[in-house]
């Protein structure tokens, strides 16, 4: 079916979310007077999502067999020549992105419907998540930047919603401020960075601006000495910095598990916070004109690679511990864009979506299971109460510390070796970071595990806080009640157990049956384009002998040892012997309090920005309004006309004299100016 695809069919995609949103939100709340019922809200939208993985699935199928798209779907305005344009760019980097979007949003739908039963948002949170979908499908489908800062800011504005969806939850409405105003500072380098393209390109579209690439490769920032391409791609990495939750504006992540569950799979692991990992792949030809620029995602990404996974560590919330592994995954994403392996990344972003997913739907129905419970240290045991989600999680798990012939094994390791393979400054940091981070992200993945489904069933027992303590009140809070004495976990039901296993599928299998294609295949090809003077993926395509021999190679390979060094450490630490964490922390108690302040970050931003803001505006309040503008203009005019209306008041006498007196007085001032007017020239 190669040719042109067909744009009526395309719009369906966003549009089919949209329109279910609206019903729901518009007709399933008290806005019209709760006019539809919970089962219409769920049905429509679910309906809509649907139709939108099924057209994004044929789409797939039809780029893959040579069908394109790249056109004006709307024209918004022109201005001074200038278009402002609704379009869509369908290559196979945008329908693999609308499959991932699509298919994780309706296992989050059909999961919500169970997740959320005794909710009394029901309706309005199906709006808001469908809503998310079509703001995530503007934006990976959009051939412009006016388009594709739109969708951004649609996620982010919908991201603020969810988050703070229980909105008389003081924590969730600190999250979703917190994420909304980290999102801002990453936005205005975004921003910036698209006004620069605007100006020195003369255009919003894709295709144009990269027509130009070459001319912008030679230019420089008026009244510096700093490369243009290097200033532009730099000021987009800024905005991918802040919705990718790359260090260090990546504390609004980890705040944001104050939502609903499913909204954790949905926004921050599958679709919103890879937004930025898209967009830099979607901008390879302007990336590859500065080392510099590269250099610099690939050191921000292993930074948090490594050091947000050390945090995972020492988590006792469930779905905290799988935060901040994505926040660690992200940064793998974002070392293989700094490597110039855009599709190494991009393939990491798709297998992560899948297993990612799988792992917080899977916390949601262990929470579910406990009680609204969340800590997995009155957990253990649940093997036996829940076996669905114990083998689903277990198959998450594994595809996410990369065990050979997994998902997660093949892009991960693909990273690590683009990254071995790489001349970029600072790959040697990058290097040492995503190799330490296998042994971590196998240590805190298996701790939570084990803690969760094997040894000692703690619950149903009072709660004791040992020396680890919660970074918000969460069991105290009205969604958080845990198992009373004598109950026992349940299995969730089907509602919630189907998606489990439909997410399980793709977390197993999809990296073994498409590695060949995305990686060293055409799939990508004329999509991400990579500099000459980069070779990092010629030299991983010439040691990639096929799937199979690639995944029993690894077993030999210092990957999967340390990987599976950190999965008996676990077993070790919280199966066999218990003690010794706890030697660790009587050891290392220094190293603990900086893990468990998050490096001290929060505290940072609240004395030096926070805090900045605070004294900057009480200087403003002080010396702005009361002193200058009460006290100067407003009172002190009112002062002024009082000391004048207080001399005039003394001429006021009521004596004719007086009155004569004064006209005198004034003409024979008036004759004196005039005598000394020409000696004043």
């Amino acid at each position: 079916m190669a040719g042109q695809l067909n744009p009526n069919l395309l719009l369906a995609v966003p549009l089919a979310p949209l329109a279910g949103s609206m019903i729901a939100g518009l007709f399933g709340t008290r806005f019209f007077g709760n006019k539809v019922g919970r089962a219409t809200s769920h049905t429509v939208t679910i309906l809509g999502v649907l139709i939108a993985f099924v057209i994004s699935f044929k789409t797939l199928l039809a780029v893959m067999d040579g069908a394109t798209f790249n056109g004006v779907i709307y024209n918004w305005m022109t201005v001074a020549g200038i278009k402002l344009e609704v379009g869509f760019l369908i290559d196979s980097l945008t329908a693999m992105m609308m499959c991932v979007v699509s298919f994780v949003s309706l296992m989050v739908h059909i999961y919500t419907i169970g997740y959320m039963k005794d909710d009394e948002g029901y309706n309005r949170f199906f709006a808001y998540i469908s809503l998310f979908t079509f703001s995530m499908l503007m934006l990976v489908m959009s051939n412009n930047f006016l388009q594709l800062f739109f969708g951004w800011e649609a996620v982010g504005l919908v991201s603020y919603l969810l988050i703070g969806f229980w909105y008389t939850k003081p924590s969730a409405i600190f999250a979703n401020m917190k994420a909304f105003l980290v999102n801002r500072v990453g936005d205005f380098g975004f921003i910036l960075g698209i006004g620069l393209l605007f100006a020195f390109a003369g255009s919003m579209n894709y295709a144009e601006v990269f027509a130009k690439r070459e001319a912008l490769a030679h230019l420089v920032l008026p009244g510096t000495d700093w490369m243009l391409p290097t200033v532009v791609c730099i000021c987009l990495f800024i905005g991918a910095m802040g919705k990718s939750a790359q260090f260090p504006l990546h504390v609004w992540l980890p705040d944001s598990m104050e939502g609903p569950t499913p909204i954790s799979a949905l926004i921050h692991a599958a679709t919103m916070v890879t937004a930025g990992i898209f967009m830099v792949a979607r901008m390879s030809p302007l990336f590859e004109l500065s080392d510099t620029a590269l250099s610099f995602v690939l050191i921000i990404g292993s930074i948090t690679a490594l050091f947000m996974g050390f945090l995972g560590i020492i988590q006792n919330d469930i779905k905290r511990v799988v935060a901040y592994s994505t926040l660690s995954q992200l940064g793998y994403m974002t070392v293989a864009l700094g490597a110039s392996a855009y599709s190494v990344a991009v393939f990491h972003l798709m297998t992560h979506a899948f297993f990612k997913a799988l792992l917080f739907l899977a916390a949601g129905a262990v929470i579910i299971g406990m009680h609204h419970d969340q800590d997995i240290r009155n957990m253990g045991g649940l093997r036996k109460y829940m076996p669905i989600t114990w083998i689903t999680s277990l198959l998450g798990s594994l595809a996410l510390i990369g065990t050979p012939f997994f998902s997660g094994f093949y892009s991960k390791d693909s990273i690590i070796e683009t990254v071995h393979n790489s001349h970029i400054a600072g790959a040697g940091f990058a290097g040492f970071a995503v190799l330490a981070g296998v042994f971590v992200t196998a240590f805190y993945s298996f701790r939570m595990y084990f803690l969760v489904f094997h040894g000692e069933e703690r619950f149903g027992k009072p709660h004791h806080d040992e020396h680890q303590n919660h970074s918000h009140d969460e069991l105290a809070d009205e969604h958080h009640h845990g198992l009373a004495p004598g109950e026992k976990p349940h299995e969730a039901p089907w509602v919630i157990t189907l998606p489990l296993i439909l997410l399980a599928i793709p977390s197993v299998i999809i990296g073994y049956v498409t590695i060949g294609p995305m990686l060293y295949g055409d799939f990508f090809k004329g999509v991400i384009f990579v500099g000459e003077s980069h070779h990092a993926m010629e030299e991983l395509a010439r040691e990639f002998h096929g799937a199979s021999a690639m995944g029993l190679h690894a077993f030999t390979s210092m990957p999967f040892m340390l990987a599976l060094a950190g999965v008996v450490s676990a077993y070790y630490c919280y199966m066999v012997n218990p003690k010794v964490p706890a030697w660790f922390y009587s050891k290392f108690h220094a190293l603990y309090a900086l893990l468990d302040n998050k490096y001290y970050m929060d505290k940072f931003n609240d004395v030096v920005f926070a805090g900045g803001a605070r004294l900057l505006g009480g200087g403003l309040w002080n010396f702005g309004d009361r002193t200058l503008i009460d006290g100067l203009i407003v009172n002190g005019s009112a002062k002024l006309v009082g000391w004048f209306s207080t001399i005039a008041r003394t001429f006021q006498t009521g004596y004719i004299y007086h009155y004569a007196f004064t006209m005198i007085l004034g003409i024979a001032l008036y004759l004196g100016y005039l005598v000394l007017l020409p000696y004043m020239k």
